[in-house]
């Protein structure tokens, strides 16, 4: 019939393989369940101890906003003006990233804090830090802990309501002490430790381990842990984060670190306005005295020359004289204050200042330049608390400053010569109309000449008296510069993570011992299973033979329908096919002893034999017989006995076999001294003609052809060689060798046996699983010279065998 499976040849046997491997795989892991099982039951034991004594690690989190510089009246620019001074400035929130991470800010909180202490109760299962909660504050001076060079640690434990009893090494000198009341001093090598009670907090009798750090170890630890990041690179909100055992620590951190740098942000701001203020103060101390001095002028003046008021007819000359006279007192006053400012920049006291610019000044480019070179100023002396000046963003910071602080002095230059011009100019006209009052009094013209004076000196300093209003106001009107959008909360448990932990421990107590049976079972030399056979021999698998037990020499029975008995029949079927219609000798061998060959021999004469069959059972392993054992014969003589010539008649020495009608034994006889050179003689020829006419089939247990000639000589005279292997017994090698002996024809149809299979799989793929239990082991008993006798009923006969 012809084949209708299109699928290719070679594509079914890859596909069968595959499956044959998987179910290899899976039936490896679950015959050693329990190694599995045992592997799973330790990795999460592990797993849980693990979740029980490690202290957990919590993530605190926050999120502050920062707001945008603001404008300052005069300073402030618009449009276009202000975005040319704001281009190549530095990022303000990638500035301020460094700033919450710098080591002086993160110092500040933990000296705040005083996280440099720590009061630990150990528990049964974990440590706990009692943090505000313990009864008694240890605390030491901030010079002595920023001086330390290793811990502090000793023992504190409180004995009643006052009295605290300390014990331990400090400063490697041991301690103890009981303070009969508290506040009390513990006098050291390395400072002054102060122990005061912590108000609203119940005594406690525990023993508390006080630890006092060195500031840059907690220093670290905090930095470590902290995490600042941008929530995004248009948003100007900035996420704060840390990992910390204890949460209510980490709470505390991150508020106070954001309330330390909103205070240090208003310090800097505050600077700039005091040192207006300081300017502002020192100018109006200077004209207030000007002022009085010129009022008290115009007083003495008149009292002197006893002066009234001016003529009605001199009004109109006046009117345009004093229009120009004001022109001049304004610009005078312009000129004044931009020398003041000149006079302040070249002071090299005020190098590092900022520079006022709300103070009167009506030139905007000046302005502006004033008011960007004090912003960069600022951002420079906050950059510096944690950048060094070899920073790029510093010197690119003082690239910029010292441009500006040339700017400045250019547009001095340029308004001071631009006031002189209006000067000379309003100077000329004023002198023009005072030309035309020349016929005035000297007295009056005196007169006015000092109450000019005095109305500059008037107007100067109501100037300043409101710029130092104005300046009082920007100085208490400063806010946070972050405003926080999430107070400091616990998000989530960082480790260990329960899910994750179990999870791990799940998959490794699994993945683990299967690992390692898969390695053992790779590294395993000897054959365990059908598929290391089919992927190691290539000898055609005849059939495979299930474990029994070790004294069940006797295996098929009539008529039942046992795993085994089944296994006999299908290699009894198999080995018809492969012998065909005329050939009936089969020699039974294998690579070496214990293989459980004779066990094959007499079990498929036996199966042959329920055919209805004349059987013959040949022992031709002469130099170590076995088949007189296995099936309790009496007789003594043998095949030996007629290849030597001590016995004629060949048909004396057959005897029953005792278990069914149709087998009959020809055993070995006595061991000979030369059994290859009694296997070449040409009577076993002669005899097997003989037998070949007697009988139906003829199989000889032949000796193993991995360790003596014996079978090989007896190749002449079989039809087929039935080749056995034992599973968990023959080794790999035993197959190639088996496989040499069929490349290099050395047997005739050389077919192969698996024996004592753990798991059974018939040849042809199909598996037999039946309701009731059966053991079985190998057909070789392991000792020498020890028979074992059992009696078996068949076909209602007893046989001893």
């Amino acid at each position: 019939m012809a084949d209708t499976n299109t699928t290719p040849q070679g594509v079914q046997g890859e596909e069968k393989e595959d499956v044959i491997s998987v179910m290899e795989i899976v039936t490896l892991f679950l015959k050693h369940w329990r190694w599995i099982l045992l592997g799973l039951i330790i990795a999460l034991a592990a797993a849980f101890v693990y979740l029980r004594y490690t202290t957990p690690i919590y993530r605190v989190t926050s999120s502050v906003v920062l707001k945008e510089e603001g404008k300052s009246g005069a300073s402030a620019m618009q449009g276009t003006l202000e975005e040319i001074a704001m281009m190549g400035a530095v990022s303000n929130v990638e500035n301020e990233l460094y700033v919450l991470k710098s080591r002086s800010l993160v110092r500040s909180v933990i000296n705040r804090l005083n996280l440099h202490t720590s009061y630990i109760v150990e528990g049964r299962i974990k440590e706990t830090d009692l943090y505000t909660q313990s009864p008694v504050i240890v605390d030491m001076a901030q010079n002595d802990i920023d001086k330390l060079k290793e811990d502090i640690l000793f023992e504190m434990q409180m004995v009643d309501n006052e009295q605290v009893h300390i014990s331990g090494l400090v400063a490697g000198k041991p301690v103890d002490t009981t303070f009969t009341r508290l506040p009390a001093v513990l006098m050291t090598d390395v400072g002054t430790i102060s122990f005061t009670r912590r108000p609203n907090i119940e005594p406690d009798n525990r023993l508390l381990n006080v630890i006092i750090q060195q500031p840059n170890v907690v220093l670290k630890t905090y930095r470590d842990n902290l995490e600042v990041t941008q929530a995004s690179r248009q948003a100007t909100v900035i996420d704060i984060a840390l990992n910390t055992p204890y949460p209510q620590k980490g709470r505390d951190f991150i508020n106070t670190l954001i309330e330390v740098y909103n205070n240090e942000a208003i310090e800097d701001k505050n600077q700039e306005a005091r040192n207006m203020q300081q300017f502002i103060e020192e100018r109006i101390s200077i004209i207030d005295r000007e002022l009085s001095t010129a009022e008290q002028n115009v007083e003495e003046y008149k009292r002197t020359e006893g002066l009234t008021d001016l003529q009605v007819d001199l009004q109109r000359d006046m009117q345009m004289g004093s229009q120009y006279e004001q022109r001049l007192v304004e610009v005078e006053t312009q000129l004044n204050v931009v020398n003041s400012l000149n006079n302040y920049i070249n002071d090299p006291a005020n190098a590092n200042k900022t520079i006022p610019t709300n103070i009167g000044l009506q030139d905007p480019t000046l302005a502006a330049t004033t008011a960007e070179y004090n912003r960069l100023l600022l951002e420079r002396e906050r950059l510096s608390q944690s950048m060094t000046d070899d920073n790029p963003v510093m010197r690119q910071l003082n690239e910029q400053i010292n441009g500006l602080r040339q700017s400045i002095g250019s547009s001095i230059s340029s308004v001071q010569q631009g006031l002189q011009i209006q000067r000379r100019d309003a100077l000329n006209q004023a002198n023009l109309y005072g030309g035309r009052m020349s016929a005035l009094p000297t007295q009056e013209r005196e007169f006015m000449e000092l109450s000019r004076e005095q109305q500059i000196k008037a107007n100067l300093f109501l100037m300043l008296l409101q710029k130092r209003e104005e300046n009082a106001l920007a100085l208490a009107a400063f806010a946070n510069k972050a405003k926080v959008l999430d107070e400091a909360t616990l998000e989530s448990k960082v480790s260990p993570r329960t899910m994750i932990i179990l999870l791990a421990a799940l998959l490794l107590g699994i993945l683990l011992p299967a690992g390692i049976i898969y390695l053992m079972d790779l590294l395993q030399y000897r054959i365990r299973t059908r598929g290391d056979v089919d992927r190691i021999s290539k000898v055609p698998i005849l059939g495979e033979i299930p474990k029994h037990g070790e004294d069940e020499n006797v295996a098929v029975r009539e008529n039942e329908t046992r795993a085994i008995d089944e296994s006999f029949r299908m290699l009894r079927t198999n080995l018809l096919l492969t012998l065909g219609a005329d050939n009936k000798v089969v020699t039974c061998t294998s690579t070496v002893a214990g293989e459980g060959k004779t066990f094959v021999t007499l079990n498929t004469a036996i199966s042959l034999s329920l055919l209805n069959k004349k059987v013959l059972l040949v022992g031709l392993d002469l130099r170590m017989p076995r088949l007189k054992d296995y099936m309790n014969l009496e007789t003594g003589d043998g095949i030996t006995s007629y290849l030597s010539g001590f016995e004629k008649e060949l048909d004396k020495l057959i005897v029953p076999s005792g278990i069914t009608d149709n087998l009959y034994v020809l055993p070995a006889g006595p061991i000979p001294p030369n059994p290859a050179e009694l296997l070449s003689r040409p009577t076993l020829d002669a005899a097997f003609a003989k037998l070949r006419e007697k009988f139906d089939f003829i199989l000889i247990d032949s000796a193993p052809a991995g360790e003596v000639s014996d079978t090989l000589i007896l190749n002449r005279v079989s039809d087929a060689t039935v080749y056995v292997c034992r599973a968990n017994y023959s080794n790999k090698g035993n197959l190639r060798f088996a496989n040499s002996m069929m490349e290099q024809n050395r047997l005739k149809n050389m077919v192969l046996v698996v024996n004592d299979v753990d798991e059974f799989h018939h040849a042809y793929g199909y598996g037999y699983g039946y309701g009731y239990g059966y053991g079985y082991g190998h057909g070789q008993s392991k000792g020498k010279g020890k028979k074992k006798k059992q009696k078996v009923a068949l076909n209602g006969k007893s046989a001893k065998r």
